[in-house]
């Protein structure tokens, strides 16, 4: 009998799947500000209000409100069951479902390596501040001028010279999440940190004197290492190899760390080095990632646009940074969707991000990405090298080299717009153009993916509209009338740092008669234990765990921009949190008896003077109402005690 999907597959198949890509084979969709509209598959419009956030990955319609994520859509308009969107996503993607066990729990094949990767993670950091040879690693940061914050918010950390110190810190299990030494020593191969001998005599460490940079997913897992040398050892820089978490052509180094500065359309800037990310940030420009020593993937783009809609492409001036950026350009032509942008920025002879950087200051460097060159003028540039366009033969190959490179790009006005410029420079009608480069039937076009007949599955219905919201009282000053316990929902769903920095402040709330609280603990749990996940993440879960009332909830309170204060500064969202929950314990005293207030208040293990105050209010209370009330007595001997 089939076990239950894994958590943890629903999450690596909803990181890997575009919401955009996955609506728009079944619906026309048109940019619209940051977010894409059609009209809604599930009532009958005639305006568009069907919309599709691409950077928080979640639809939602604010007509009759539906709303979810990748899933959610493809069980309401295929009209099929969870499992069956799941396995339908799964074939898109190239994915086999595993399936949870009472022998094999196939969904946890991974987690002994995780967490093995992760207490290395946490070792090496340690040697970095610890081991009597780090002090050539620290000198060689402060050179580059990493501040020791920087240096902990990427987890930078120190491999000891020597062949075996990650393995005998990790010898027998003891240290380590597995059980037995040759257990341990299994794991720690796959993982890529440690290397069988030739002789088959034994193992060794792979990373031995290097800087260690971990690779994280955006969930903030560690799946891999970066190792700079500090001697003359070679390679200058060492990758983890391929394992069964760590794929070079997938992940990128300071997505994780990145994703959280990402505000207000900021484009994503690619560059090619660890030191460059980590450089760029000690100098406020948060917003670079690396690839792993490899070209850029059509995966890499696919992960990078569901962050941003505006990629900035670093590549060095000579002609090996050329050919690099035209590899960037050939690959990211299928996936520029109207209303995504890729940029291309080449670097001075001689320079690269990070000595840029500390030459010219954040404001210079913020300038050469501000002005980067467009995809198109790169295009036009690579087709035109070493001709001359003022002669007809030359003309001719220009076309022959870009109009392919343009019939590339998805239908839209991105790619009319290129062939229009592109008959402008050839001097031939836009018509004949087309005409003649117009790729023959039967080549190759735009990836559809049609859903498989056995998955769809009769009488499946869409899922009704989400209950109208209850309306509580507002905080002051806001010119909106929203629910403070969904206004903190919202603010957890957009800001899931905010549950580990709030870890305890809910506390008092619990139990109390508040409506929709439940659902707010529950986020809280659930964001808590899984620090890395996103509203998708969040929304995946509850299709598979919780019911249909609470799903929809959470997406209307999504999408309700107004739920979050336009007004709010970025480091704003903490107070914020901590205000709604302070005034929620007021209304929850408010509305207890005044007994009720008098016993809580008595068995707090100190007393401020406002709470002396505050019990001598209530003494007077009961005393007009109850004077016999036991508690009163009990009350004065208190307050006198603590006076």
């Amino acid at each position: 009998m089939a076990g239950r999907i894994p958590q943890a597959f629903i999450d690596d198949l909803l990181d890997r799947t575009d919401i955009v890509d996955v609506i728009g084979e079944r619906l026309e969709l048109r940019r619209a500000g940051s977010n894409h509209k059609a009209r809604c598959p599930f009532h009958d419009e005639k305006t568009p209000s069907f919309s599709v956030n691409q950077e928080r990955q979640f639809y939602y319609c604010f007509g009759c409100n539906a709303g979810g994520n990748a899933i959610g859509f493809v069980m309401a308009y295929d009209r099929i069951d969870f499992v069956a969107a799941l396995e339908y996503l799964a074939h898109r993607a190239g994915l086999e479902i595993p399936r949870e066990t009472d022998a094999a729990p196939a969904a946890r094949r991974n987690e002994p390596l995780l967490a093995l990767l992760e207490r290395a993670q946490t070792w090496y950091r340690a040697q970095l501040n610890e081991h009597p040879a780090a002090a050539q690693a620290t000198s060689y940061l402060k050179q580059r001028g990493v501040a020791a914050e920087i240096a902990r918010e990427f987890g930078i950390g120190f491999a000891p010279p020597g062949w075996d110190n990650l393995l005998r810190f990790l010898d027998a299990g003891n240290n380590a999440p597995t059980d037995g030494a040759d257990n341990t020593i299994a794991l720690l191969v796959e993982a890529g940190l440690a290397v069988a001998r030739e002789s088959g005599d034994g193992h060794y460490d792979r990373f031995r004197h290097r800087i260690m940079f971990p690779i994280r997913d955006v969930r903030g897992r560690t799946l891999g290492f970066g190792g700079r040398v500090l001697g003359d050892d070679q390679p200058k820089y060492l990758n983890s190899p391929e394992t069964p978490v760590f794929h070079k052509g997938r992940e990128l180094y300071g997505l994780y760390e990145a994703r959280t500065h990402l505000r207000g359309g900021a484009p994503l800037l690619v560059v090619e080095g660890y030191m460059d990310v980590v450089a760029l940030a000690q100098f406020g420009i948060r917003n670079a990632v690396a690839t792993l020593g490899t070209a850029v993937t059509d995966e890499h783009i696919a992960k990078l646009f569901r962050h941003t809609s505006d990629l900035v492409f670093c590549f060095d001036g000579d002609a090996a940074g050329r050919r690099a950026a035209s590899r960037a350009l050939d690959i990211s032509l299928p996936a520029l969707g109207d209303g995504r942008a890729v940029r291309f920025m080449f670097l001075p002879d001689g320079e690269d991000p990070d000595t840029l950087v500390r030459r010219i200051g954040s404001g210079g460097f913020s300038q050469l990405i501000a002005s980067a060159q467009p995809l198109s003028e790169f295009l036009f540039a690579t087709a035109a090298s070493e001709l001359d366009l003022a002669l007809p033969d030359d003309r001719a190959r220009f076309c022959q080299r870009a109009a392919p490179m343009i019939h590339r790009l998805p239908p839209g006005v991105l790619r009319q717009l290129l062939l229009g410029e592109l008959a402008t420079r050839a001097g031939i009608p836009a018509s004949t153009l087309e005409q003649l480069t117009a790729p023959r039937p039967g080549a190759a076009g735009p990836r559809t993916v049609d859903l498989p007949e056995h998955r769809k599955t009769p009488g499946a219905v869409t899922e009704p509209a989400a209950p109208a919201p209850r309306e509580t009282p507002s905080r002051p000053g806001r010119n909106y009338k929203t629910p403070l316990v969904q206004h903190l929902l919202a603010l957890f769903l957009h800001h899931p740092q905010l549950c580990t920095e709030l870890a305890n402040a809910l506390e008092p709330l619990r139990g109390e008669a508040i409506p929709d609280l439940e659902l707010v603990f529950k986020v809280h749990a659930l964001l808590q234990k899984n620090p890395g996940y996103t509203f998708n993440h969040v929304l995946s879960y509850w299709h598979g765990m919780h019911g249909q009332e609470q799903r929809n909830l959470l997406a209307r309170i999504a999408a309700n921009e107004l739920l979050l204060a336009p007004e709010t500064a970025a480091g704003d969202h903490l107070a914020e949190a901590r205000g709604i929950i302070a005034r929620l314990q007021e209304l929850a005293e408010r509305d207890k008896p005044a007994a009720a207030r008098l016993r809580g208040l008595l068995d707090r293990d100190a007393l401020s003077a406002e709470d002396r105050a505050r019990i001598r209010a209530l003494i007077l209370e009961l005393s007009a109402r109850t004077p016999n009330d036991p508690i009163i007595n009990e009350a004065k001997q208190r307050v006198t005690i603590a006076l």
